[in-house]
C-alpha cells in the first residue's frame, strides 16, 4: 500500500512523534510510506533520524516577522496544499495527523489526537473543518472519540498510541546509567514536566504545587523540557514567570531536548508531573512509566482510561503536591505495573490496526461511523 503521512512540523511534539513511529512500523510491514511535513525556520529534516525505508518530503516554510497566529496557520495550510496537490493521486491512503494537514491535503483520514478550544477565527475554522471533512477519523483514546461524538455527531475509530518502551527501559537500566548521572549531576534531584510552558499543560498549577512540595523537599528542582509550538503563549509565559517570582521558585527551563538526551532525562527524574488540563493519550507519561519513573497525572477521564491504576491522580495544587510527595517517597503505584502497561503498547501492533483501518476505509468508507477492529493486544 502507498501511504502518505502528513504532519505540520519537524519538531518533537506528540503528534509528530506518533507520525514517525507509525510510519516506520508501517514500512516494516512492507508498505511504501512517505511522510510530508512543513520545514519551519529552515528545517530540512526531523528532530531525529528516520528509518531509511520511509521517504521524507520536507516542504520549506519560512517565517515572516510579525505574522500573527491566524495568518501563520492559513499560510501553513496553503503552503502544504500547493506542495501536496501534484502527488495526492499517487497514494492509496492519505493520513493527516493535525488540523493544518487535514485542511491542506484534500480527502484524507484524520487522527484527532485531542480537542482544543481556540479564539482565533482561522484556528476555529481549521479545527472544525479538520473534524467534519475527512473521509474517516481516528482517535488515540475512547475519551476523545466520545467528545467528537458529542460535539460533531461522528464516531471515530479508536487505535491507541504506541510507545517506544524499549528505549526508555534501556535508559533506566545499567547501560543508561551514564546518561542519568549526567542529568542528575547537572540538575540534582528533580521533578520533570514535558511539553513546555503553556495553558494546556497546567504549568502554573504545577508551580503552585511545587511551592508546597518544596517545603518538604527543599533539595528538589522543578524542570521543564520541550515546548516547540506554533502558538503564541507569551501572555501565559509572562504570567508563569510572574507567579514563579512571587513564589520564589527558579524553575529550570531546558526547551527542546536533543533526542539522544530525552530518555536519560526522563529516566533520571524523581517523578514526572503530567498535569495537563487536556490530553488525547499521554505519551510522555507512558514513556516515563516504561523507565520506571513515578507519574502524577491530572485526574481526567482520558488519563483514567489510558493509565488506570499505574499512576497517581490529582486535581489542583494541593493534591498535586501531596501526590508528588508520595510518589517520590515510594508510596505510589508500583513501577512494575507501569512498565507492563507501556510494553503492551507496541508500535507494530498499532501499525497492523492502521493497516486494517486503511483497507476498510478504502473498500467501504466510514460514513462517520467507527470501523470494527480487534483490540490493540489482539492484533498480533
Amino acid at each position: 500500500m502507498r501511504i502518505a503521512q502528513v504532519t505540520y512540523s519537524t519538531k518533537p511534539r506528540g503528534g509528530v512523534v506518533h507520525t514517525l513511529a507509525l510510519s516506520e512500523a508501517l514500512a516494516r510491514r512492507g508498505h511504501d510510506v512517505t511522510v510530508w511535513t512543513l520545514g519551519r525556520g529552515g528545517d530540512q529534516a526531523f528532530f531525529r533520524s528516520v528509518d531509511p525505508a520511509v521517504t521524507i518530503r520536507v516542504v520549506p516554510f519560512e517565517p515572516i516577522d510579525g505574522e500573527d497566529v491566524g495568518h501563520r496557520i492559513q499560510r501553513s495550510i496553503e503552503t502544504m496544499r500547493r506542495a501536496f496537490a501534484e502527488s495526492s493521486s499517487q497514494f492509496d491512503a492519505v493520513h493527516a495527523q493535525d488540523c493544518i494537514s487535514a485542511n491542506a491535503v484534500g480527502p484524507c483520514i484524520r487522527t484527532i489526537h485531542h480537542l482544543d478550544e481556540f479564539t482565533t477565527p482561522q484556528l476555529i475554522a481549521c479545527h472544525d473543518a479538520a473534524i467534519r471533512e475527512p473521509i474517516a477519523r481516528l482517535c488515540v483514546s475512547a475519551a476523545v472519540a466520545s467528545d467528537v461524538a458529542d460535539g460533531w455527531g461522528l464516531a471515530p475509530t479508536v487505535i491507541p498510541n504506541g510507545v517506544d518502551a524499549e528505549r526508555f527501559v534501556a535508559a533506566a537500566g545499567p547501560a543508561g546509567k551514564a546518561g542519568r548521572d549526567r542529568w542528575r549531576t547537572e540538575l540534582g534531584p528533580y521533578v520533570l514536566a514535558l511539553g513546555g510552558i503553556e495553558p494546556r499543560k497546567g504549568s502554573i498549577d504545577l508551580l503552585d504545587a511545587f511551592s508546597l512540595l518544596r517545603s518538604q523537599r527543599p533539595d528538589l528542582r522543578l524542570v521543564f523540557g520541550g515546548g516547540e509550538t506554533l502558538f503564541d503563549y507569551r501572555p501565559y509565559r509572562e504570567a508563569f514567570d510572574a507567579r514563579a517570582a512571587v513564589l520564589g521558585i527558579a524553575p529550570t527551563i531546558l526547551g527542546v531536548i536533543d533526542e539522544p538526551e530525552l530518555a536519560p532525562l526522563v529516566a533520571g527524574a524523581a517523578a514526572l508531573a503530567f498535569v495537563s488540563t487536556k490530553e488525547g493519550f499521554g505519551l510522555a507519561a507512558m514513556e516515563a512509566l516504561a523507565a520506571g519513573v513515578p507519574v502524577v497525572a491530572r485526574d481526567l477521564p482520558v488519563l483514567r482510561e489510558v493509565f488506570g491504576s499505574t499512576v497517581s491522580y490529582a486535581t489542583e495544587a494541593t493534591s498535586i503536591a501531596a501526590a508528588l510527595s508520595s510518589a517520590i517517597g515510594g508510596d505510589g503505584p508500583t513501577a512494575d505495573g507501569g512498565r507492563a502497561l507501556a510494553a503492551a503498547h507496541d508500535w507494530d501492533d498499532v501499525a497492523r490496526l492502521h493497516e486494517s483501518f486503511y483497507e476498510a476505509v478504502g473498500q467501504e468508507g466510514d460514513h462517520g461511523q467507527a470501523v470494527d477492529l480487534p483490540d490493540l493486544h489482539g492484533a498480533r
